[in-house]
């Protein structure tokens, strides 16, 4: 992994769920060249990871705030993570 990759773990509450904030994030994730994955939780909330260029992933990171249009983020929790092996695509599960 080098300098410029980050990796960055981070729990989306509110109104999260049915509302296409997966798929929105996975939208923002490619475009941005990311790699990681969107999966809702039992609790209601979004879990997500993104990896990549440093700048593509805080713009993204950022953007979980907001989500989609339909969404009402309440609250982001954001850890950087270091992973043995990063993921090569952008999943939603």
């Amino acid at each position: 992994m080098s300098d410029d990759t980050l990796c960055l773990e981070a729990l989306v509450e509110g109104r999260v769920q049915g509302v296409s904030y997966r798929f929105a994030t996975r939208q923002q994730a490619e475009a941005e060249g990311l790699a990681g994955y969107a999966r809702n939780l039992p609790d209601g909330s979004v879990e997500v990871l993104l990896c990549g260029p440093r700048d593509a992933v805080e713009r993204v990171a950022d953007w979980l705030e907001y989500g989609p249009e339909q969404a009402e983020v309440t609250q982001v929790t954001i850890r950087e993570v270091t992973l043995a092996e990063l993921p090569q695509d952008f999943t939603t599960g």
